[in-house]
């Protein structure tokens, strides 16, 4: 017996409906996955923070510190850190001792962190003696445990401030000051005496780091290695590389670049690039670094036919030469009198998708001065500038000049122009060439030449 409500009718437009719109082949739609937040996202904002951020004026910044206080606001240790960071930054270091007399005034415990970047920024500024003073302030004064990342620290700082006694001493008073000497310590001496030239005090570290059993790191075979290939000495340079890889240790991009460099100064190109097709065996990826050793050498040599295949050579492994690399060989053909040849790779390697730096474009630009193609050199200037790069003032001088001697009147104004929003000004014996040269040749016109001090 059929059912009376059953339509077949209204079943096959239902089943019609369902085909037509899609059901059959729509896949089950998933529900999206709620975003996670960040630690930092997730976190409460610090109102003080969030104003010094929008604050620029570095002598504002202990205003605004204080106003907070004077609301009630109470500081944290965030805060106290930022402050000095900022203040640091800005070589307010009047304002940064005001907010350490806070610290101390208060009994304010801070973290290692605060004093780490400061001991950094003063050795920035050469105040190594201040530096070491907040050092040794950091366990009296601040309550402050110093762990051996802030002892290296200073250490390095009096390394680069060449205060080499210093450095000596607290290396050697390390265990009464209860730090254990890891391998970052032995780097920072070893660089030191390594700049110094002084090898032998650099290898009677590394004998004591050894005789310490503190393994060494990549840095420490680096920074050797790079000094004995630097001093010519590659075959010596070669046998501590051995050494490095018999102890088990692999070297890196830098290890092998530096060895290339050495083999390449000492006439050994086809060895060095040897050394680098060696590298996968070894275990580490060939880095445009180690490529660029490779072209630096080739144009220096005026090969610029075999530097040409070295980059298809490195399409060929999909290797996608950089900025770097075109720098290297648009250089040389600016120093060659080859300007039209360094514009020529300069729009090609913007065509490969590789975006011009400032260097590129001073260097085209200082190219075409060179050979005193200076309208060629403003045609690249509108570019460079169009990019958001500007060129040296010396640039702007030789083109200025240029044009005046060449009667581009309105090109000169153009650059004048660009040199005017930039604050930037001709000195007044660049404008004792321009009017001598122009009354010299009977050209000196005086509507062209008010046209010339409107654009200043």
């Amino acid at each position: 017996m059929i059912n009376s409500r059953f339509n077949p009718t209204l079943l096959l437009n239902r089943l019609h409906r369902y085909i037509h719109g899609g059901g059959l082949h729509k896949k089950p739609t998933k529900k999206p996955r709620p975003h996670k937040l960040t630690r930092n996202q997730l976190r409460t904002p610090i109102p003080f923070l969030t104003h010094l951020k929008q604050c620029q004026n570095p002598d504002e910044f202990l205003t605004v510190f204080h106003d907070f206080c004077d609301t009630g606001y109470k500081h944290d240790y965030p805060s106290y850190a930022s402050l000095t960071y900022k203040l640091a930054r800005a070589r307010k270091f009047d304002d940064v001792e005001a907010v350490l007399d806070f610290l101390r005034t208060h009994d304010i415990r801070c973290g290692e962190p605060l004093f780490i970047g400061l001991i950094r920024h003063y050795g920035k500024t050469g105040a190594a003696d201040r530096a070491l003073e907040v050092f040794s302030e950091m366990g009296k004064s601040f309550n402050c445990v110093r762990t051996l990342q802030s002892f290296n620290t200073i250490l390095n700082v009096l390394v680069d401030n060449d205060r080499v006694c210093d450095a000596v001493k607290l290396f050697e008073d390390a265990p009464k000051l209860r730090f254990r000497l890891n391998s970052v310590s032995f780097n920072i001496m070893i660089k030191m005496w390594l700049e110094k030239g002084d090898w032998e005090n650099a290898k009677k570290v590394f004998d004591e780091m050894l005789e310490r059993e503190v393994e060494p790191t990549v840095v420490t075979y680096n920074s050797q290695i790079g000094f004995l290939c630097r001093r010519g000495d590659v075959d010596s340079a070669k046998r501590l590389f051995e050494d490095m890889r018999t102890k088990g240790r692999r070297g890196n991009e830098v290890t092998y670049a530096l060895l290339m460099e050495g083999l390449c100064a000492s006439g050994r190109f086809d060895e060095a690039k040897k050394v680098m097709f060696d590298m996968e065996y070894h275990g580490c990826k060939v880095h445009l670094k180690n490529y660029g050793v490779l072209l630096t050498d080739l144009a220096k040599r005026g090969l610029i036919d075999e530097a040409k295949s070295l980059l298809v050579e490195m399409k060929k492994r999909r290797i996608k030469p950089d900025v770097v690399m075109y720098n290297i060989l648009i250089g040389y053909f600016c120093k060659q009198g080859a300007a039209s040849d360094a514009y020529k790779l300069l729009v090609d390697m913007q065509v490969k998708g590789c975006k011009p730096n400032a260097a590129t474009y001073r260097m085209v630009v200082d190219g075409f001065c060179k050979i005193e193609d200076f309208i060629g050199g403003v045609k690249v200037l509108r570019a460079m500038m169009y990019s958001n790069h500007f060129p040296r003032i010396e640039t702007f001088y030789c083109l200025c000049i240029g044009l005046f001697r060449g009667g581009k009147i309105d090109e000169a104004c153009f650059v004048l122009e660009e040199m005017n929003k930039r604050k930037m000004s001709l000195d007044w014996d660049s404008w004792e060439t321009i009017v001598r040269e122009y009354c010299a040749d009977d050209e000196f016109v005086i509507a062209r030449f008010d046209d010339v001090f409107s654009c200043v």
